[in-house]
């Protein structure tokens, strides 16, 4: 195996949109078609490999919630591996690699290894997935800044690091990444510390993807909504007016 200093591999990190292949940016594209390894999870344009890059050999890093899980140790090590033994490496990521992507982390790890690495940045699914379903993050008059948060975890559990009472007063959008199974718990947190429970809110699952669907409701109800219409992972909250900011298209003739 090469020696880290004397590395001739590298390592690319490509953000690959909310799904859709042709959400995929011109940049992540050419890195995919010169990779020599694509290291990938199922929320990457994955479908689109085998057009985009038939010479590639794929790797599969699941991080499926309660099921297969391949530990972010390892995927470092994985991409530090194949770039020493002097492969073009692409570690393909769903949306945009430094948005709750860990791209950080894997750039911290190429770069204390030796190993050269560099950045595509991925169209992000916090702003483009809603935008596909019809709702504006922004929106003059109704909202004059978005804020982007992780539900991860509960408002209640000692590891949420997320300030939810100073969100139910900042008159910004929320966008919720990670929060099904949360949900819940996260709009009794917001309407207890002040946001009205009317507050429109929306669920989107499967964004950018044929089997798209959402479900629209006030913020004392979207849970239960997201619930009856047999939400999953992934899917992204929106919370506020901008939810209702966008008028219906005319219908299309046939």
């Amino acid at each position: 195996m090469t020696d880290a200093t004397t590395a001739t591999g590298r390592v690319i990190l490509v953000g690959g949109g909310p799904g859709d292949p042709g959400l995929l940016t011109v940049a992540g594209h050419d890195a995919l078609a010169a990779a020599d390894i694509v290291v990938t999870d199922r929320l990457g344009p994955v479908a689109a490999l085998d057009e985009i890059a038939p010479q590639a050999e794929i790797v599969h890093v699941g991080k499926i919630p309660r099921g297969e899980f391949t530990p972010q140790e390892r995927i470092n090590e994985l991409l530090v591996e194949h770039a020493r033994a002097g492969r073009t490496v692409v570690r393909l990521k769903g949306g945009d690699g430094y948005l709750f992507g860990r791209g950080g982390e894997e750039w911290n790890h190429c770069v204390a290894a030796g190993v050269p690495v560099e950045a595509v940045p991925g169209v992000s699914s916090a702003f483009s997935v809603p935008a596909l379903a019809g709702i504006p993050v922004t929106h003059r008059g109704l909202s004059q800044g978005v804020a982007v948060v992780s539900g991860h975890v509960a408002p209640d559990d000692p590891r949420s690091e997320v300030d939810w009472a100073a969100l139910a007063t900042s008159r910004l959008t929320i966008v919720i990444l990670m929060g099904v199974a949360t949900l819940g718990a996260i709009a009794e947190a917001l309407v207890a510390a002040g946001l009205s429970p009317d507050t429109p809110a929306a669920c989107i699952a499967d964004g950018a993807t044929p089997q798209q669907r959402s479900v629209r409701a006030p913020l004392s109800q979207i849970a239960s909504a997201a619930d009856e219409g047999g939400f999953a992972p992934p899917a992204i909250t929106v919370v506020g007016d901008v939810v209702g900011a966008l008028d219906s298209p005319a219908p299309t003739s046939p």
